[in-house]
């Protein structure tokens, strides 16, 4: 980051209190190998926001290895997840989508009530799965993460930072490729709904492969992004954008200091960065959803202009979206009787025991035997007198 836009920043933080928040966290991984090619406070601990969806997927993935759950497992929207704040899926009460659909909108959408939906049904409950997530993230190492809630919705309580970040996503690539192309898709159809990604290196930079958004008022607005460009394999962490312009068309910029050999490796892993212990994340919310967010936003833009109005920009491709069709499968109740079976059938008169018609097997349905079955032939009329 130049000393200019620190120091400017430096002062913007002063004049709000933040004194010791003055740089945005960024990471640039080479996926291939781990290595850094940039870091800049990628060990603060910061909120993760939507991001933490990035851990929700990966939890459900596991699942899906061991068995406990196939992707045509029903996913019901509860009334728990149907009052979680927006991001939403537009689903009622007691509707269901398949998991793999469930996914899908979760990772595109980032629907709020869908993450929450998703651990009741893989976890048993929200706060078992919550109890998952934090075992997963301890197994990876992951000394900056904690997690409250499976959405990533304002919890003080819910920090990470770019370095655990930058890893989930490499272990979602590495464990599980098959589930890569969700992160690739920037449409959902549901119903009459289109539900679009906020991802717009997705349209807008070649190459991009993923990954996820994220943004609350407390964390500024974020992003995770996976580049695959003349045979480099790059990752991104923005932090703490005042914008998602600012955030996405950084992201951008970085990826192509990278592809173009201004970022070199630094001797570094990412697995090798450390985590700052013991210091507090940082609230961004007053600079950017407080008093002082339009002073912020304004210093920003004059320091990073990239895809303003009448100014260049990094995502200037012309890229077709994938998208992805989901099934609302309706509403789904359980706890509910089915009705009693009638009792058999007792005929009054015993069928005959053979039967001379010609076989109907092809005619009932192709593939179903009938033999062993005695159906009786319709009797001949009686004669006229």
């Amino acid at each position: 980051m130049p000393f200019v836009r620190r120091l400017a920043l430096a002062l913007v933080l002063l004049m709000t209190g933040l004194v010791h928040a003055w740089a945005n966290p960024l990471l640039v991984v080479d996926r291939a190998t781990l290595d850094v090619l940039y870091a800049e406070d990628a060990g603060q601990p910061w909120h993760p926001a939507s991001l933490t969806k990035l851990m929700t997927a990966y939890v459900v993935f596991e699942e899906l290895a061991k068995g406990t759950v196939t992707l045509d497992t029903p996913v019901t929207i509860s009334r728990n997840a149907f009052n979680q704040a927006p991001s939403k899926s537009g689903l009622p009460v007691d509707s269901a989508v398949t998991l793999k659909d469930a996914l899908y909108i979760l990772v595109v959408k980032s629907a709020n009530d869908m993450a929450v939906a998703i651990a009741e049904t893989v976890g048993g409950s929200e706060a078992n799965f919550v109890a998952m997530m934090n075992d997963t993230a301890q197994r990876m190492g992951l000394t900056a993460t904690h997690y409250v809630n499976p959405h990533g919705l304002h919890d003080p309580r819910q920090v990470t930072s770019a370095r655990d970040l930058a890893i989930i996503a490499l272990y979602i690539e590495q464990s599980f490729p098959q589930y890569m192309p969700m992160f690739a898709t920037g449409v959902i159809n549901l119903g009459k709904a289109r539900l679009e990604s906020n991802n717009s290196l997705l349209e807008g930079f070649p190459g991009t492969t993923g990954m996820k958004t994220g943004y609350v008022c407390a964390s500024g607005l974020n992003i995770v992004a996976t580049v695959d460009r003349n045979g480099r394999r790059l990752l991104a962490v923005v932090l703490g954008g005042s914008s998602a312009r600012e955030r996405n068309e950084r992201a951008a910029g970085l990826m192509l200091e990278a592809l173009s050999g201004q970022l070199r490796p630094t001797g570094q892993t990412v697995l090798s960065l450390a985590n700052r212990a013991g210091v507090e994340p940082i609230d961004m919310r007053p600079l950017i959803c407080g008093k002082d967010a339009k002073a912020y936003v304004a210093e920003q833009e004059a320091e990073f202009p990239m895809g303003l109005k009448d100014q260049p920009s990094y995502l200037t491709g012309d890229i077709p979206v994938s998208e992805y069709t989901a099934v609302d499968l309706g509403r789904i109740r359980t706890g509910i009787a089915l009705p009693r079976p009638r009792p058999a059938h007792v005929p009054a008169i015993p069928a005959p025991t053979s039967v001379g018609s010609a076989s109907i097997e092809s005619v009932l349905r192709p593939g179903l035997s009938v033999s062993g079955l005695d159906i009786a032939l319709p009797r001949p009329r009686p004669a006229d007198l």
